[in-house]
């Protein structure tokens, strides 16, 4: 037999949201989600629960505990180094709930910051030197998976001229 669920109070939420904020790095709509599948374990409480929640977000985001630009910054910058394309990053960030504007000014704040060009050149090689693809196998190899190597870039989210730069270019 399973315990019934605890009820649902505001310093219940409370700690539930410090909790996973702790270990998270989240938006305001990401924590709302999270959140309300708590309250609606607590059965019967929707409502209520729905109530507690959205005010607590609302506290959280006056008080700097949740800031939407911030995460928007952090998981930009974070995927670029590990090579996702500007079209996955926009994805990303837009099932998470963040506002496409907010999108916007992260990745013009990266573009500006890079001094090499292109956002998604840039990404693309950090993504082909990860995955060993083009310029990053051994030579032996490099040649007879071109067309695999291409496909993986144009899976991963970048555009023909782009993976086909890296692909055929000289790594660094």
């Amino acid at each position: 037999m399973s315990k019934p669920p605890k009820p649902i109070t505001a310093q219940r939420l409370e700690n539930i949201a410090l909790a996973y904020l702790e270990r998270f790095s989240a938006s305001a709509v990401s924590l709302r989600r999270v959140l309300m599948r708590r309250v609606a374990r607590a059965e019967g409480e929707m409502e209520a629960g729905a109530g507690l929640v959205d005010a607590l977000v609302e506290r959280f985001l006056r008080s700097g505990l949740l800031d939407d630009r911030r995460y928007a910054d952090g998981r930009v910058a974070s995927l670029h180094r590990r090579g996702a394309s500007l079209a996955t990053i926009r994805q990303y960030l837009k099932a998470r709930g963040v506002d496409a504007e907010l999108v916007e000014e992260a990745l013009g704040t990266l573009a500006a910051d890079l001094d090499n060009g292109s956002t998604d050149l840039a990404a693309a090689r950090h993504y082909a030197r990860r995955r060993r693809l083009g310029p990053f196998r051994p030579p032996s190899l490099r040649a007879a998976n071109r067309q695999r190597d291409l496909a993986a870039l144009g899976r991963a989210g970048y555009s023909w001229d782009v993976a086909r730069a890296v692909i055929d270019g000289e790594g660094d």
